[in-house]
């Protein structure tokens, strides 16, 4: 797979089909982040959450030639980037 076809896809995920299944990905990440603060007895944040599933799919990705890790990775970082932006706006 080309880079502009994981970044395509993506885009595609990230602004379609996810977001229009589990809604504003910010919203998605702080409720993730609320049950894992519960849960570990630790401050996580939204932006904490998306670091996270990269690395979880960084660890998917070891001994696997499925695309969709990148994919998702891909995602997640831009994710992860817009939130970072919006907490400094």
């Amino acid at each position: 797979m080309k880079r502009d076809e994981v970044l395509q896809t993506a885009e595609g995920l990230i602004c379609g089909d996810r977001q229009e299944a589990y809604g504003d990905a910010a919203e998605s990440h702080q409720r993730i982040a609320d049950l894992w603060t519960a849960y570990l007895g630790a401050e996580v944040s939204a932006l904490d959450v998306a670091a996270m599933m990269v690395l979880l799919k960084v660890s998917r990705s070891k001994g696997s030639e499925r695309d969709d890790n990148w994919i998702d990775i891909a995602g997640y970082a831009a994710l992860a980037a817009e939130m970072q932006g919006d907490a400094q706006d």
